[in-house]
């Protein structure tokens, strides 16, 4: 007997464009797309900065006197090295609290693996190497807690936190001992009248924000940062780039940490406290979210200008410190109030409330 073939009849379904995975508060409306677009962080960050300059050479001239000034820029690159580091992290989605240690063991393993021969520059690129060594692998170990074995970063970091300041407390003795004469001068040179450290935290700056957002590794590194599940489903190993995230912070750490040694030319050991609280700040200041995604590298570095002119004006001025750790506590208040809350969801709920008593 033939066969008989039964015709179906072919209905074309609407083709359904899938849709792209973006960073949290892409898409909406709202506060929340002016802080997560490209130009907003920026121009908000460089406004503050210049009405910050400006108020502060009414009440307290002095505080932008060459002197000041000349004090103020080195810290402002050093912090803008470390916020950097930090701007990465965040962007996965985490927080690192290593900071302090990090950039404290830095210059200790400077100092003391360059002691015997303060003069000679091969012990000095030896030291720099152990380091960066140390920065690497402490990021390593942190980047594998988190995304191998899935430890919330703020244990992860704060357990290598305690991890770095006991090696500190191991190699220095709570001691601290003069930086190599080629890193202090360097740290203390000037060209055209302005701190070597502000031109190198410029570069640095240029060469990261080129590798976030101007590579394939950097827009995937952002996807994972946006919707880690979207992008390992897209065929992205996620894995990496968290991993990368928490290596290249620990070594902009780390180069804070020595350039900051050099600065001061006899480092505390405890040297690196001051900076997990202002990278933090810096990072939310400069239109980050706190729950990863794109982040507004360009914008960190002017935060933490901000910040250290900030800092400035409250020594010039004689207000207490309390007021600086006021203005960084409300930075990381009003950024996550920002990004967690949903605009769009607010709106309607309010509009759904106006239209019910209407």
């Amino acid at each position: 007997m033939p066969r008989i073939r039964r015709r179906t009849k072919h209905v074309e379904k609407p083709s359904e464009k899938p849709k792209p995975v973006t960073a949290l508060g892409e898409g909406a409306s709202g506060p929340s797309s002016w802080f997560a677009s490209a130009g907003g962080p920026t121009a908000g960050i460089a406004a503050a900065t210049l009405v910050l300059f400006v108020f502060g050479g009414l009440i307290a001239p002095q505080s932008l006197g060459t002197g000041a000034m000349s004090g103020m820029l080195p810290f402002a690159a050093i912090l803008a090295l470390v916020s950097l580091g930090q701007t990465l992290v965040i962007q996965q989605g985490g927080i690192d609290l290593s900071v302090p240690g990090m950039v404290s063991l830095s210059a200790v393993i400077v100092c003391y693996f360059s002691e015997s021969q303060p003069n000679a520059e091969g012990s000095v690129v030896l030291a720099l190497f152990y380091a960066f060594a140390a920065a690497a692998v402490a990021g390593l170990i942190s980047g594998l807690l988190v995304s191998k074995v899935r430890v919330a970063p703020i244990v992860a970091t704060i357990g290598m936190n305690a991890l770095l300041y006991g090696m500190n407390v191991k190699i220095s003795g709570g001691t601290p001992v003069s930086v190599p004469g080629s890193i202090a001068a360097f740290a203390n040179g000037k060209i055209f009248g302005i701190t070597q450290l502000a031109y190198l935290a410029v570069a640095m700056a240029i060469v990261v924000i080129f590798v976030v957002k101007a590579t394939t590794f950097g827009r995937n590194f952002e996807a994972v940062g946006a919707n880690s599940r979207a992008a390992r489903a897209a065929g992205i190993v996620a894995d990496r780039y968290q991993i990368a995230a928490y290596v290249g912070a620990s070594l902009l750490y780390a180069a804070g940490g020595i350039l900051l040694g050099g600065l001061m030319q006899l480092p505390s050991p405890q040297q690196g406290d001051n900076y997990l609280m202002p990278s933090i700040a810096a990072t939310v200041l400069g239109g980050t979210s706190l729950f990863g995604g794109k982040g507004n590298l360009a914008a960190t570095v002017i935060a933490a200008l901000f910040l250290t002119q900030l800092q400035q004006l409250v020594l010039t001025t004689g207000a207490s410190i309390g007021v600086q750790y006021l203005f960084q506590g409300a930075a990381i208040l009003v950024g996550v109030g920002i990004y967690g809350l949903n605009f769009r969801n607010l709106r309607r709920a309010i509009s759904l409330r106006n239209r019910s008593t209407a």
